[in-house]
C-alpha cells in the first residue's frame, strides 16, 4: 500500500501519551511515528506539492501534533526529503565486469513504489527546487549525492579497468542520465521507464564515456601571407 493511502486522515489529535512522554523526555522516540509522519508528507506532496505542503498540514494529517514532527526533524525540507529518502530502496551496487553490465543492471532495477505515485511525489517536489533554496540544499545533500554514489562507484571501476579514459570528467557522466529523467519528467509528467534509460546508456553514456583520448595535433593550419602565383 503506498503512503497516499495508508496515512491517517482527519483533524489534529491532542498530543498522545507517547509524545507528551517524548517532550519530557521520558522515553526514546516512537519510530512508529516516525512512519506515519514520514507518510502523511509523502501524501500532501503527491496531492498538493511541496509548496502548499506545511508541518500543519502534516500534523493534521498524521494526527499529531507540531512538536512530535520538530523534535524529528528541523523543518518542511527536512521531513520531505528524508521522506523520499526512506521511501527507495537500498539496493546493492551492481558489479558485473563491464561498464555496460552495471549501468543495465542499475536501470532495470525493480521499481520501489508505484509508478503513478512516484511521478506526482516528484513533480511535487523538482517543481519547488528552483524557488527555494533550502529545499535545494538539503535535496542535494540528502537525496541526490547518496543516490549518485552508487554510479561513482561504478564509474570509478570501469576507469581502474581501463574502459573509461581517466580523462574523462566523471561528474558530468555521472550526472546525464538524472539529468535527463528529469527533463523527461517535467516534459511529458510521467518517470521515464528502463526502455529510455537503456537509450541514453546507448547512444549518449557508453560513446561519451569509452570514447579513446585524441592525441593528434588539432592545432589550425598556419596561414601564410605569400599570395599564390
Amino acid at each position: 500500500m503506498s503512503p497516499a493511502t495508508s496515512a491517517t486522515t482527519g483533524p489534529p489529535a491532542t498530543v498522545d501519551r507517547v509524545e507528551e512522554s517524548e517532550r519530557h523526555g521520558g522515553r526514546p522516540l516512537d519510530a512508529s511515528r516516525d512512519v506515519a509522519l514520514r507518510e502523511a508528507a509523502l501524501a500532501l506532496l503527491a496531492e498538493i506539492g511541496y509548496d502548499r505542503l506545511t508541518i500543519d498540514s502534516v500534523a493534521a494529517r498524521a494526527r499529531a501534533s507540531k512538536t512530535t514532527i520538530y523534535r524529528r526533524w528541523s523543518g518542511k525540507a527536512e521531513l520531505v526529503v528524508d521522506a523520499l529518502t526512506c521511501l527507495k530502496r537500498s539496493l546493492p551496487v551492481p558489479d558485473t565486469g563491464t561498464l555496460r553490465g552495471d549501468l543495465e543492471a542499475m536501470v532495470h532495477q525493480p521499481p520501489g513504489s508505484d509508478d503513478q505515485f512516484g511521478t506526482q511525489l516528484m513533480i511535487g517536489i523538482v517543481t519547488a527546487l528552483a524557488r527555494d533554496a533550502e529545499l535545494r540544499r538539503v535535496f542535494r545533500e540528502r537525496y541526490l549525492e547518496p543516490n549518485s554514489a552508487g554510479l561513482q562507484q561504478v564509474f570509478a571501476r570501469a576507469v581502474a579497468r581501463g574502459e573509461v579514459p581517466t580523462d574523462r570528467k566523471l561528474d558530468l557522466l555521472v550526472s546525464l542520465l538524472p539529468a535527463l529523467a528529469i527533463q523527461h519528467l517535467l516534459t511529458f509528467g510521467e518517470i521515464p521507464g528502463a526502455d529510455f534509460a537503456q537509450r541514453v546508456i546507448d547512444d549518449l553514456i557508453l560513446p561519451l564515456a569509452t570514447a579513446e583520448t585524441s592525441t593528434s595535433n588539432t592545432s589550425l593550419p598556419s596561414t601564410s601571407n605569400t599570395s599564390n602565383p
